[in-house]
């Protein structure tokens, strides 16, 4: 087992949330009361290599996950744009993108933790990309976290 990828994901209560069919990809309800996002960004950026900007492919105030160049030694699908490998929607949305992989990409979607972005697998956009939902509690972060982490992983050549 990789100890970057989990076994098993927990199955995500309640139904999905409404999300945009298209470009923007945005979280439409479901929203934090008080959102995670902060501890999210905080625990990210303290991973190896990891550094924070706006990120280069999303909204303005979209905070984005980045390794430092000589880090980002994934493969090509690993990442977004340059060597970002994940992104924070700003408030009212708090959902992210990033490529999963697989096979956890496939238990994240099947548990109801995320979904295919629209324009996954065209040029430029990786097939590994989903938007994961915005976290609504806790035990919910500590799920999104793993999700992340092993996105982090893919990019950084940790699963080999």
């Amino acid at each position: 087992m990789n100890t970057f990828i989990p076994n098993t994901l927990p199955i995500r209560t309640g139904h999905r949330p409404s999300t945009t069919a298209a470009t923007p990809h945005m979280q439409l309800d479901q929203q934090p009361q008080n959102p995670l996002s902060q501890a999210l960004i905080e625990e990210i950026s303290q991973l190896d290599g990891v550094f924070l900007a706006w990120s280069d492919r999303a909204p303005p105030n979209t905070v984005g996950f980045f390794l430092k160049p000589e880090e980002a030694k994934g493969a090509e699908n690993a990442f977004m744009l340059s060597t970002e490998f994940a992104h924070v929607h700003p408030y009212p949305d708090h959902s992210l993108h990033l490529p999963v992989p697989e096979p956890l990409r496939s238990q994240a979607i099947e548990a109801g933790w995320a979904e295919p972005h629209p324009l996954a697998g065209y040029p430029t956009i990786s097939d590994l990309m989903v938007m994961v939902y915005a976290p609504r509690d806790k035990g919910e972060l500590a799920v999104v976290k793993t999700l992340v982490k092993s996105a982090w992983a893919n990019a950084s050549g940790r699963l080999g």
